[in-house]
């Protein structure tokens, strides 16, 4: 692989016009079809199987009025009584909406300055128009603003909507930035892997919206792409520029620098992408529409930035040539150019090079910081190991804590128009006016008299507020029957509520369905599912970094040291969001459950982005262990190559991440948060604690390898050693003198 890699580095360096120009006639073309021919995100509810789901496929066939999308339309008076002939106006323009085939009489509120008006389509809500539909709504509801109502929008309609304002990318860029700036001390290096993450990320976006002109995205799939495409990005264009870097700085020329440096990055850039797109692929076996589509529309981004990676950056760096170091690192590179006598030969040189290489790699990794705190580690490891452990089982223990729920209108902040219809309806209707179940019954199995027998036992269930007389169907196949909790959906009680009345209640041919049935079901389904999922992600990413590394131990440990910076990452959510500790801070007004989205999503995501890190700071150790033997030794020479370039990149992630947890929808925020926390855990405690002292601790056993799983295991120049001969000439002498790991203009 390393072979090719390096084919395909040398070559884009050498034509950086061609590859830079192909790349813009591709975003191009991508953006303009994803113009004219993308589609919208809808999320896509449907629960085949699902209890919910059979209530909602008999309330269906029976009230073909109700198997399209809906929106309730709030109107509130701060004067008085609201007037009649103004809500019959109301409701005139609302039947003239598009796709809207039933318009509900006004339920009034007991002091009648409140009206509830539900709005019926004759489409699923994905096939509404999104942001359209919700557009046409305001237009029918101006009049009556004009006239000085309050109207708000709540139902499927106006939260199945989720815009990115641009906010959260924004913020990411310019720290990003400054980051670049400090770590490389050149402008047009720093603006490498940005350009780079960018170009990535607009081709994969445009193919996101072209796969929801196809079928159901979910609408946070262009959140946690951008999400993921800006950061993952980044990280790789910072790990081949740093190792572009290096070969300069050891005198190489900048086309065999670009070649070298995609041989040997770009090899660990091409299995990292492969982990996280794996586990994207991974929440296909939760068998949920909306799950399957944001994991394979964020794995689409992924191969993007991979791919603009690998052949934007050498492009990229053969057009920079040396201005991508720092002003010292050229007066320094430009000395190491001067012909040195006895050295002239071509061969010669390429052999001087290659042992200032290996000397750089087998020798102490001098005096620098993370070197330095490497040794220390690796003199005591097992203290260290174990300060670390305690204190990532500390951060993890709120997860025995955990309830999920799908998120609500009612965890979302009161600048959006959802929020604050449910506010009017709970104030005015009761909270269990925004989550009424709705009883649905087959006639052809329950007999018609006992609909009212069924009635006046639900009125005397407890946690029940109202139940309205049963509504027959036209074809007296079907009624439906609506009970009012007397909790809001996101309450435990209400999830208690639908099992209690499924399990102790309700007859045979009796179905519950409606949002808050359907979300208890969800909740259930996914907690089940997501050991499905655990076991085939890191089943996976084992899979791949034994076959890239060679070395059991190493693999297992890396999977769990992912997982407990994974369970750190859920509990600090719990503690902010659950318990509350700082939903204010973060423009929430009060506490709210996981979203029951976000496990199985920061999984499958923290999971394949940690494998990056552990890529990245492997490779280095390995490498250096090959050239040595010293296992202990490679460790600290390891950690120091990468300390930097895996603190600039996790701080970049960090920045990008917690970026998002500004965003208006609480299960952005929440994983904006939970992301950017696990990073932190990632590259401080894991990389920069645990793995050193549990390699120190293990020593040689690290690289063991029975004869048995060698022999079944492909070989794979994950170092370039193969790309490399030792004949092959360089066109530049060897550098004179060692080079330290106290480089200011460079990272590793």
């Amino acid at each position: 692989m390393s072979g090719f890699l390096r084919r395909v580095g040398g070559a884009c360096a050498a034509h950086p016009w061609r590859v830079i120009g192909t790349w813009v006639v591709a975003l191009v073309l991508a953006l303009g079809l994803a113009s004219l021919s993308g589609g919208t995100p809808q999320d896509n509810y449907d629960t085949p199987g699902l209890p919910s789901q059979q209530g909602t496929d008999l309330l269906r066939a029976g009230f073909p009025q109700f198997a399209g999308a809906d929106a309730r339309v709030v109107l509130h008076s701060a004067h008085g009584r609201l007037d009649a002939a103004e809500l019959r106006a109301v409701g005139g323009r609302l039947r003239g909406v598009q796709y809207v085939d039933l318009v509900a009489p006004p339920r009034l509120s007991d002091d009648g300055d409140t009206a509830l008006i539900t709005v019926y389509y004759d489409r699923p809500v994905t096939d509404v128009g999104g942001k359209k539909a919700l557009d046409h709504l305001e237009t029918a509801l101006a009049p009556a603003r004009a006239a000085g109502l309050g109207a708000e929008i709540g139902g499927q309609v106006s939260e199945n909507i989720n815009s990115v304002d641009g906010k959260a990318e924004a913020i990411g860029i310019v720290v990003a930035l400054a980051i670049l700036l400090a770590a490389f001390g050149s402008v047009i290096a720093a603006g490498v892997p940005l350009a780079v993450a960018f170009l990535g990320l607009g081709v994969g976006s445009a193919g996101i919206t072209l796969i929801a002109a196809a079928t159901d995205v979910s609408t946070i799939a262009p959140t946690l792409g951008s999400m993921v495409g800006i950061g993952v990005g980044i990280d790789y264009a910072l790990l081949l520029v740093t190792r572009h870097v290096e070969g300069l700085r050891a005198g190489l020329p900048v086309r065999e620098a670009a070649a070298r440096a995609t041989a040997t990055a770009g090899t660990s850039v091409v299995f990292a992408g492969a982990t996280v797109v794996l586990a994207l692929m991974g929440l296909r076996l939760v068998r949920l529409t909306t799950y399957a589509s944001t994991g394979f529309t964020t794995a689409v981004v992924v191969v993007a930035v991979v791919t603009s990676s690998l052949t934007l950056v050498p492009a990229l760096c053969g057009l920079a040539g040396h201005r991508l170091l720092g002003r010292r690192a050229r007066r320094r590179a430009a000395r190491m150019m001067a012909p040195v006598p006895g050295q002239l030969e071509s061969t010669g040189r390429a052999e001087n090079a290659g042992q200032a290489e290996n000397t750089s790699a087998a020798s102490p990794a001098g005096g620098g910081l993370t070197a330095r705190w490497a040794a220390r580690i690796g003199r005591r490891p097992l203290p260290w190991a174990l300060a670390a452990l305690v204190l990532l089982l500390t951060l993890a223990a709120p997860v025995l804590a955990m309830r999920t729920w799908p998120q609500d209108a009612g965890s979302q902040p009161t600048s959006t128009t959802q929020r604050r219809a449910y506010d009017l309806v709970a104030a005015n209707f009761g909270p269990g006016a925004n989550g009424p179940l709705l009883i649905v019954a087959d006639l052809r199995e329950l007999p018609r008299t006992q609909l009212d027998p069924l009635v006046r036992t639900l009125r005397t269930t407890g946690d029940i507020a109202d139940v309205q007389a049963p509504i027959v169907s036209a074809d007296g196949s079907t009624a439906v029957i609506v009970a009012e909790p007397t909790v809001g959906p996101s309450d435990a009680k209400a999830s208690a509520l639908v099992r209690h009345l499924r399990a102790d209640v309700l007859p045979p041919g009796v179905r519950i369905t409606g949002w808050t049935a359907a979300f208890t079901d969800i909740s259930a389904y996914l907690a089940g599912r997501i050991w499905v999922v655990v076991g085939f992600v890191v089943g996976v990413s084992l899979l791949l970094l034994l076959v890239m590394f060679r070395a059991p131990v190493v693999a297992l440990k890396a999977a769990v040291m992912n997982l407990l910076s994974i369970a750190a990452a859920y509990g600090v959510i719990i503690a902010v969001f659950q318990w509350g500790w700082g939903v204010r801070a973060l423009g929430l007004p009060h506490a709210v459950p996981m979203s029951s989205w976000l496990p199985l999503l920061m999984f499958v995501v923290l999971f394949g982005l940690s494998m990056d890190y552990e890529v990245f700071l492997l490779s280095r150790i390995r490498e250096d262990w090959k050239a040595t033997g010293d296992a202990r030794g490679s460790v600290v020479r390891g950690l120091a190559k990468t300390g930097r370039v895996i603190t600039s990149a996790g701080l970049i992630m960090i920045a990008v991440f917690a970026g998002f947890s500004l965003d208006p929808d609480v299960t952005v925020k929440m994983l904006g948060l939970g992301m950017a926390v696990a990073v932190l855990v990632d590259m401080t405690v894991i990389r920069m604690v645990l793995v050193p002292a549990t390699m120190a601790l293990l020593g040689g056993a690290n690289w063991w390898l029975p004869g048995w799983l060698d022999r079944l295991l492909p070989h794979i120049d994950l170092h370039g050693d193969q790309a490399t001969p030792a004949t092959e000439t360089v066109d530049l002498p060897a550098p004179r003198g060692k080079i330290t790991d106290d480089e200011p203009a460079a990272i590793g």
